[in-house]
């Protein structure tokens, strides 16, 4: 009994001493995969029209996230917020291309991993919407030639690959019906896209934009698999946001903000294991902003306390978020600011500019035929409601069942049966763009002419911004309720620019009910904040004011900066005005510039010449 029980010891040694001695892996390489502008349309999740059968292999072989999420539903801001760990609405980037500096205490994950020894490599895209990013500085190389194989023996990788195949861009110029592999007869349209020809072609043509993205991903994994590095590197593929067709991109609804997400670990590195085994789904939410603390929590690196993302796989995984938040400004040459959040089954969204309607016509976005033909079949008035609903004026608020309504046509805010459920969300999305300092509810021009050299990011966490009383401002004013006229009125005679916008903007949403404040209005049309100043005009010409309106307007429009006469020119939109009333006035845009064509105000000057019916080619500028 004594030597079984020595053997038994032995044994029981050798084994724990095994289990001590157990070789580390060291440090994994990562493969980043992404491609541009689509949501997962895939056959992994279900998309039986998709044709993807690289990614579907991935899928198999990884780890297929259903609940990932761009917090920004269009590029630049969307990797402004990978790049960082940061919202980029709390770093002052979440306008459509905004060169707005970055704070010192922000850093981009790339300083982390070279600090580890990780060889960094981009090809080739950048777009990270701030003017402090030097591609030469964060990476060891960032062009088309860059790649991990140039990195120094032994060394780990960090490696990016963009595609750019399932861009927007890709849908502009329309192939042939009989050259598509996917046939326009066999799409299956969402409710609310008309059933026009350029509809279907757009959706079939971009199902093969898909399917060649799919074919160039196959080509990384396969140079992966050739160079004998499959066992040693975690392979991220990702989308940088949804889209492309009309009410998709740029949008804060699933098909804009819903990525697909699929992570293949190796065997050796299971201990960072989502769930059980390859293969499996994981329905955890996830969003950009957790994209860079994942990454060092996977090298063993906790994330600073300024990110604000939450690590989902490594040593320093954290609880899965309640929520995802999501934000939408400017797109381009059009202001509407937007909020959102969801969770694993409902979406909330909130419309600061509910007096605008969706559609707000964008130069870029009408380059799809598509959107030509849908707006052709409203004006026509061959839409039916959901259709046609896009055409028109936002509700205040919007709470979607996104398990049961995927295409997120039926609104329940209105719904009793949802109250709860719709208050607990509006009072969370405000807690969260108060914990972050959303910097998107002070004006763009407004915040970056009062920050002066302060980085943004810093700007509205100083004592220089009552922020608390500015989210309470946009609530308020947001509610469009006449009952508030009196505080709206006090708003206006605010000290603060910001609080001042709120309240104008408040009135403007009043309509009619706003009378009673006119003279202070008419004030407000010549404010020294240049935001207030175009929405005082917007409310005198709608009352009827148009000769003071179009000298306020003129006043905006000789301003210098570019997007206080972006907004202007917008507002002169929305308000339908004409060309007796406005072309004077707005032909000084385009001569401001040695180069015309490619800035956001000489965009929405020709959208405005477009609808005149007016040729550039006509006017002295």
């Amino acid at each position: 009994m004594k030597t079984i029980q020595t053997l038994s010891l032995i044994v029981l040694i050798a084994f724990m001493a095994t289990g001590f001695t157990k070789k580390d892996p060291g440090l994994p390489n990562i493969l980043w995969i992404t491609s541009e502008d689509n949501s997962p349309m895939l056959g992994c999740y279900g998309d039986e029209f998709a044709t993807t059968p690289h990614l579907d292999q991935l899928a198999s072989e990884g780890f297929l996230y259903t609940n990932a999420y761009a917090n920004a539903p269009v590029c630049a801001p969307a990797r402004n917020t990978i790049i960082t760990g940061v919202h980029a609405c709390s770093n002052g980037n979440e306008q459509m291309r905004s060169y707005y500096q970055k704070s010192e205490t922000v850093r981009f994950y790339t300083e982390f991993l070279r600090s580890k020894g990780y060889y960094c490599t981009n090809n080739s895209k950048t777009d990270y919407n701030t003017r402090s990013a030097d591609p030469k500085i964060m990476w060891d190389e960032s062009s088309r030639r860059a790649h991990y194989r140039n990195r120094a023996k032994g060394q780990p990788f960090f490696a990016i690959f963009n595609i750019g195949t399932s861009h927007e861009s890709s849908i502009h110029r329309s192939i042939p019906d009989e050259q598509l592999r996917h046939k326009p007869e066999d799409v299956t349209l969402p409710p609310y896209h008309p059933d026009t020809p350029e509809m279907r072609h757009d959706w079939a043509q971009y199902y093969d934009k898909v399917e060649d993205m799919d074919t160039v991903v196959g080509a990384f994994l396969k140079e992966l698999d050739e160079a004998g590095l499959d066992d040693n590197t975690i392979v991220f593929y990702y989308a940088d946001h949804g889209g492309v067709l009309g009410r998709s991109k740029r949008y804060l609804y699933e098909t804009g903000t819903h990525v697909p997400m699929i992570i293949r670990i190796p065997e050796k590195y299971k201990h960072l294991y989502p769930s059980t085994a390859p293969g499996e789904k994981v329905e955890r939410l996830v969003s950009f902003v957790d994209l860079a603390p994942t990454l060092l929590s996977i090298i063993g690196t906790e994330a600073p306390d300024y990110m604000q993302g939450d690590a989902f796989l490594g040593k320093y995984q954290q609880e899965e978020p309640e929520y995802v938040y999501m934000f939408r400004d400017r797109m381009d040459e059009r202001y509407d600011l937007t909020r959102a959040i969801v969770d694993r089954q409902f979406r909330y969204i909130r419309n600061y500019n509910s007096n605008r309607i969706w559609m707000q016509q964008l130069e870029y976005l009408w380059k799809a035929p598509s959107m030509p033909s849908w707006e052709e079949e409203f004006l026509a008035g061959r839409c039916d409601e959901v259709q046609a609903r896009f055409w028109n004026t936002k509700p205040v608020e919007e709470l979607y069942d996104t398990e049961n309504d995927p295409w997120e046509i039926n609104n329940l805010a209105t719904d009793p049966a949802y109250a709860d459920r719709l208050a607990s969300m509006r009072l969370e999305s405000l807690d969260m763009a108060l914990s972050m300092r959303d910097a998107g509810f002070i004006p763009e021009t407004d915040r970056a002419i009062r920050a002066g050299k302060t980085a943004i990011y810093d700007y509205v966490r100083s004592e220089a911004v009552p922020f608390e009383e500015i989210l309470d401002a946009a609530v308020i004013a947001s509610l469009k309720k006449p009952a508030n006229l009196d505080k709206l009125r006090k708003m206006i005679e605010n000290d603060d620019s910001a609080i001042r916008y709120w309240g104008i903007q408040g009135l403007l949403l009043l309509g009619e009910d706003a009378k009673p404040a006119l003279q202070e209005i008419g004030k407000a049309a010549f404010d020294d904040s240049w935001n207030v100043s175009v929405l005082g005009a917007e409310i005198l010409y709608r009352m009827g004011m148009k000769a003071k309106a179009i000298k306020a307007y003129h006043r905006v429009l000789e301003c210098d900066y570019d997007m206080v006469r972006t907004i202007a020119l917008g507002s002169i939109d929305n308000i339908g005005g004409s060309a007796e009333d406005f072309l004077d006035i707005c032909r000084t845009v385009p001569g401001k510039y040695k180069k015309p064509g490619n800035q956001y105000d000489v965009r929405a000057f020709q959208g405005l010449l477009k609808k005149w019916e007016i040729d550039p080619a006509t006017l002295e500028i």
